[in-house]
């Protein structure tokens, strides 16, 4: 079983920056692959990145490339969401996930966070 609980969301101006933070519980944090989704008011959630046990691979949706950065500390049992030139439609609440496989399916990762809501104001 891994708990996650994320934190570091807010509102912010359309361009600003916000970096989110999920702390995991146990011992095998390194174990897992770790994700970040999105999910908009009615609308599906939503892969925004992803990134391996080891750090060393990482992956985005098209529409946060080149201006969100996911990375990890494994010491801290901890990985981020850096996001940067943030638009109003980044505006969504935002999970933390676990899971076994690198992938960006939704159903592959078996532990989730609460969520933490970003607001992007124009």
């Amino acid at each position: 079983q891994v708990q996650l609980v994320e934190s570091g969301g807010g509102s912010v101006q359309s361009g600003g920056s916000l970096r989110l933070s999920c702390a995991a519980s146990g011992r095998t944090f390194w174990r897992y692959t770790m994700a970040w989704f999105h999910q908009a008011p009615g609308k599906e959630r939503e892969f925004v990145a992803h990134i391996s046990g080891t750090g060393y691979s990482t992956y985005y949706a098209d529409s946060v490339k080149g201006r969100f950065t996911i990375s990890r500390d494994n010491a801290k049992n901890t990985v981020y969401l850096q996001m940067n030139s943030l638009k109003p439609e980044d505006t969504a609440v935002y999970y933390c996930a676990a899971g076994g496989v690198y992938t960006t399916r939704n159903i592959d990762y078996p532990y989730w966070g609460q969520g933490t809501q970003v607001t992007v104001s124009s």
